[in-house]
Parts: C-alpha cells; structure tokens; sequence
C-alpha cells in the first residue's frame, strides 16, 4: 500500500509506540488521526505530526464508536487503522479484582474489535484499505504473572487470522505486529518494571519503523526482533521441552 496521502487512524497515540507509528506513518505521507486519553499529550504529538488530535477512553463500552465516528469526520474516510491502544497488568491471577480483569479485556481485545466493526465496512466498499493490529509475544507464548493480558492478545492473534481470511480479495488487509519488549511506559505502568537484563527493550521508534513498514509491504506478521518466532516453534513442535523451559526460565509470581 502507498502510504503517500492516506488517512490513518492511530490509537494509543499520545506516547509510546503509537506516537512513534503516528510521526513515521507522517514522514511517509499520511494524514494522521491521533487517538489518545491525555488531552495535552495527544494534542502535542497531533501538533508533532501535523495531525487531528481524538480523544476517548477506549475501555469504555460505546467510546470505540464515537472515537471511529470522530475520526471519520476529519477527513470523511480512513484508509489505515492501527489499533494500538493498551493496557498491562503484572501478577498472580488470583489477586485480580473482576475491574481489573474487566477493563484489560475491554482495551485490549474488545476496543480494537469494536473500532475494526466500524470502520472496516467503509474500507471494503471502497475496495482498499489496512487494519493494523498491535498483539504481543505474550499472545504466542505463556507468560507468568500476564495472564489476562496473554490471553487478550492470544484472542487478537486469532481475530487477525480469521478477519484476514474473510476478506480476502476484499482489497482490505490484515496485519499484526508481534512486538517483545519494548521500552515505553507500559511497563511502568502495569504495576511492576521490566528488570531483567536480558532481552533488552526495543525502542518504541524501532517497532513503529517495523509495523509501518508492514503495512507498505502488505505483511501479515511482523516479528520484532525476527528471533522471537522460536518459542513457538519450540511449543509447536516439542511442547513437553517448552513447558520445562518455561519452568525453569519464566518469572515466578505466586509467593514461594
């Protein structure tokens, strides 16, 4: 897909990867939604990119529709959707409240599947367009303490398998990038930092060059760093060794 004069929808966009997606998908040409929950963080990357700022809490149950419909009305269409917008949580499943639960799957699986339901039927009547979706190595490969959050993206790497064999010949494609460790606040803000010295975090200009570069090249994954694709094949192909390394070399979060 040229990217040169398409208008594009980036959620999650006042900092982080969805940022870094906005200025990169700008330096190539499009026109820029910028999607966001801080006012004055979304407005300073809209002004960055020369965008529109939207603002909207996409855990919120009719928020996904107002944000598409607010979108839509910038520049009557959207050619680009990168649904990005997210949330982490770290610890044992046990000690989750039913929120807590509640609001990690409302942002993580059904915001991005509301926006793709508004917004996909204008893009196959037009016979072209991109849904970009943001999943996780977490959504590939068990991950201790993220259960929840592992299970919504595991949930997003099917959708995007199933809507891309929909739509197929449609003129729409289906993307999802599958990102490691990425140094944004995500982290942070999931309740516990990443301490570990080993992979180390991406920066987040890194993965946007990837997952922009995956929608020009009409990619259906896109792997970054490219080495993460062994631990599912390792699943895939001997699950019983998998299960010991994850054993030994996950992060344990139930006290001892």
């Amino acid at each position: 897909m040229r990217l040169d004069g398409k208008v594009a929808l980036v959620t999650g966009a006042s900092a982080g990867i969805g940022a870094a997606v906005a200025e990169r998908l700008a330096v190539s040409g499009a026109q820029v939604v910028v999607h966001g929950r801080d006012a004055e963080r979304t407005a300073a990357v809209a002004a960055r990119v020369g965008g529109v700022p939207v603002l909207g809490d996409l855990a919120a149950a009719e928020t996904a529709a107002e944000v598409a419909d607010a979108a839509l009305a910038v520049h009557g269409r959207i050619d680009i959707l990168v649904a990005n917008a997210g949330l982490g949580w770290s610890g044992p499943f046990v000690e989750m409240r039913a929120e807590e639960i509640d609001q990690l799957v409302a942002l993580d699986l059904l915001a991005p599947l509301q926006l793709v339901r508004c917004l996909l039927p204008s893009m196959v009547e037009r016979g072209s367009g991109h849904v970009a979706l943001v999943g996780s190595i977490a959504g590939r490969t068990a991950v201790a303490g993220e259960a929840v959050y592992a299970a919504t993206k595991a949930a997003l790497d099917v959708f995007a398998e199933s809507l891309r064999l929909e739509i197929r010949g449609s003129g729409v494609s289906v993307s999802l990038t599958i990102p490691g460790v990425v140094d944004t606040g995500f982290f942070s803000a999931r309740g516990r930092p990443y301490d570990r010295k080993r992979p180390r975090p991406l920066p987040a200009t890194t993965v946007a060059q990837a997952l922009v570069d995956g929608i020009a090249n009409d990619r259906a994954e896109i792997w970054i760093p490219g080495w993460l694709r062994v631990a599912p094949a390792v699943r895939a192909l001997a699950p019983g060794l998998y299960r010991r390394l994850s054993a030994r070399f996950g992060e344990r979060v139930m006290p001892r």
